[in-house]
């Protein structure tokens, strides 16, 4: 019941948040997800900033009235370079995204194979499956964990033996351990013959497109925008907005510095974006759930658990099971 509740909870959730997305005002107000807050400090300096230079125009000072700045920083070379840091950064939220439902697919695979086509002889082999099958799922929250650098918890603890679990808080790479235990349990199964060699290299074969998922995430993390292409980005990005005001004054006058802070909340707004989701991993608002999605894993193998193979042979017997 707990299960089908999370499910219910999680599938309302999903759907609440597609509606919210079609309430058009209501989410033009919502802070949560927004990167206004980060950025406000910024906008807040340079309407204040425009505001100074449109007081000193006022007063008399013609002289900050300066078209020639136009030129300096080109909106249209601005605009691109913004579009490509946005791009780059969903490429790789994106691709984050796949890896993860790829991970989440594989798991569901290997977790039916094993149950299934792993033969028991005996009640402790139903023990040893179900230590494998919640071994998957502590693959995934290893993998999680190990993305944000965070140490081994307790919600490792409940997925396995202690014994297991102290060793892993050894290890300098979680993840890949629990993929060897995975990998040498199936092996054993294969020596003791309750799995064929054709089921041997297709479950390795999973076990394999794990660690790729892993790696591939990996790579996201460990491969950040080059710091000097962020650095040069957000020059451009001040210089734009401080020259701005030297640009429109003369036109706007004591309106220069709502309209500069309009310009500046729009670009560096977009420049935010890119920042938030360049790490899909973390914690904020705009990260892919992987804690839900983790969760999810474990409900799937705990309801797998729950299921009868069709066969069994236990004590020599073959008994068919109802299905």
């Amino acid at each position: 019941m707990g299960r089908d509740r999370f499910f219910i909870s999680a599938t309302k959730l999903i759907h609440t948040s597609y509606a919210n997305k079609r309430n058009w005002f209501k989410l033009l107000l919502t802070l949560k997800g927004s990167v206004i807050p980060a950025i406000l400090p910024r906008v807040i300096f340079c309407g204040l900033f425009a505001w100074v230079i449109s007081a000193i125009y006022y007063f008399g000072y013609k002289q900050v009235s300066l078209d020639i700045l136009s030129s300096l920083v080109p909106s249209i070379v601005l605009g691109l370079l913004l579009v490509f840091r946005t791009n780059t950064a969903y490429d790789r939220f994106w691709e984050g995204r796949k890896l993860w439902g790829t991970l989440v697919n594989t798991v569901r695979n290997l977790a039916r194979g094993i149950w299934v086509c792993i033969t028991e002889t005996k009640p402790e082999d139903r023990i040893q499956k179900i230590k494998a099958l919640r071994l998957l799922v502590a693959f995934a929250i290893a993998t999680k964990l190990h993305l944000r650098s965070e140490e081994v918890n307790q919600e490792l603890a409940d997925l396995m033996p202690d014994s297991w679990f102290q060793r892993l808080k050894t290890m300098n790479h979680p993840p890949l351990e629990i993929a060897f235990w995975l990998a040498d349990y199936l092996q054993k199964q294969s020596e003791n013959d309750k799995l064929s060699a054709y089921q041997l290299v297709a479950m390795q074969k999973l076990i394999n497109i794990l660690v790729d998922c892993l790696g591939g995430c990996e790579r996201i993390i460990r491969t950040p925008l080059p710091m000097a292409y962020s650095i040069h980005l957000r020059q451009l990005l001040l210089i734009y907005c401080l020259s701005l005001p030297f640009q429109v004054v003369e036109e706007l006058v004591w309106f220069t510095g709502p309209f500069v802070a309009l310009i500046s909340f729009t670009v560096f707004g977009i420049e935010e974006i890119g920042i938030e989701i360049e790490n899909p991993f973390g914690y904020d608002a705009n990260d892919l759930p992987l804690d839900q999605i983790c969760h999810t894993m474990q409900v799937n193998i705990e309801d797998l658990i729950t299921f009868e193979p069709c066969v069994k042979h236990w004590q020599n017997e073959t008994v068919e099971l109802d299905t």
